[in-house]
């Protein structure tokens, strides 16, 4: 099998990631944070060192950084905590379903309105559809920073600036966008969420929450943090208000040793290895009658083709590249807002490359789509 559906989760991981992970099974068996024998200590240990490498990865402090479930996690924390009062959101219409979900529910539960800023492939008509957007109880404004169908990259640092002129708290997802480019709070982030699994390199079941500590957040899980034990209230300190219940710890130290290795590789080098793998494919194909690439001229993307098969659905089209070994993602990539924006009813077929994709391997798949093509029309 070839695995095209890196933005899903990326596979095969880095050997040292692997490594990492059993040897976490190995050695760190305590519960970190709730003992003062070795076996807690060492945990503890293990688990901090991970949370100084993702702080340090991404320009946070340590205690503000926070080990989630996955980047739907973080977003929900991010959103309700943010929102609990009530007041104003604005989403964009290229958001996931783990953004925009949680912003209809408190909308539909009338905590709060909800208004959606649409996406064009020009930047600055994208900036100002949120600017219209922003009334006087605007709280937060919630954006991907690179759409998980198409790649496209959205003008976050610009919407960052407008958030700062108007008190906004900026809320982003960097899921498409996190381990391959430099994505720092100081961007204008005020709470930047990532999942674990993607870009990172870690394994499932993993995700971050880095804030800059401008704007408190709500817990909206209560539990045993192995701080202020004796008060039946939640701690107000983080990052232990937010991390409720038994760290995946196992899960963190991987996360810490993906971005050790996303280091070690180099950033620049990954990104231009992906971005290389997506040209070719793009260019085995444009030619290709019946085959739509769904990009365009005027946006930046991240190493991400969604692509059109006439006469196929995106199901059935990934079905029959499912067949010859290739792995990718059809349908519509739980993204509800942004398949209505690209108006793809039928949905998308999404290549996703990583860095141990091969020149060779993105040739295999250029010959099926061609192939399939070619039977389609014959």
């Amino acid at each position: 099998m070839i695995n095209f559906d890196n933005a899903a989760t990326t596979f095969p991981k880095p050997a040292s990631v692997c490594r990492a992970a059993s040897e976490a099974i190995r050695i760190y068996g305590g519960n970190a944070g709730r003992g003062g024998h070795e076996l807690a200590m060492r945990t503890s240990e293990a688990l901090y060192s991970a949370r100084e490498t993702a702080a340090d990865f991404f320009g946070a402090e340590p205690e503000n950084t926070v080990f989630t479930l996955n980047c739907t996690h973080a977003l929900n924390m991010a959103i309700q905590g943010i929102m609990a009062d009530g007041g104003h959101i604005i989403i964009s219409s290229m958001e996931h379903n783990s953004a925009a979900r949680p912003a209809a529910a408190l909308a539909i539960k009338k905590q709060v309105t909800l208004s959606v800023a649409e996406v064009y492939p020009d930047d600055e008509q994208t900036v100002e559809s949120f600017r219209r957007l922003i009334r006087s109880d605007t709280k937060a404004i919630v954006c991907t920073l690179a759409s998980n169908v198409t790649g496209q990259i959205l003008p976050y640092r610009n919407i960052a600036e407008l958030c700062r002129e108007h008190d906004i708290c900026f809320i982003a997802d960097g899921s498409q966008v996190c381990g391959i480019y430099d994505i720092k709070l100081s961007d204008g982030i005020n709470i930047l969420c990532t999942s674990g699994h993607k870009g990172l390199y870690g394994i499932t079941g993993t995700g971050l929450l880095l804030t800059d500590g401008k704007y408190p957040i709500k817990p909206i899980i209560q539990g045993g943090t192995g701080s202020s034990s004796l008060s039946l209230f939640q701690p107000s300190l983080l990052p232990d208000s937010l991390e409720s219940g038994t760290p995946n710890i196992i899960g963190a130290v991987t996360v810490g040793e993906g971005i050790r290795f996303i280091n070690s590789y180099g950033m620049d080098r990954l990104r231009s290895h992906e971005e290389r793998l997506c040209s070719l494919f793009i260019s085995g194909l444009k030619n290709t009658v019946g085959i739509r690439i769904l990009r365009g001229n005027s946006s930046g993307y991240a190493p991400i083709v969604s692509f059109c098969v006439e006469g196929l659905t995106s199901e059935e089209a990934a079905a029959v590249l499912a067949e010859k070994g290739l792995c990718l993602r059809a349908g519509y990539h739980c993204a509800a807002l942004a398949h209505a924006t690209l108006g793809t009813k039928d949905g998308t077929v999404r290549f996703s490359p990583s860095v141990f994709n091969t020149e060779a391997e993105v040739g295999k798949i250029v010959y099926h789509v061609k192939i399939l093509k070619n039977l389609l029309n014959s």
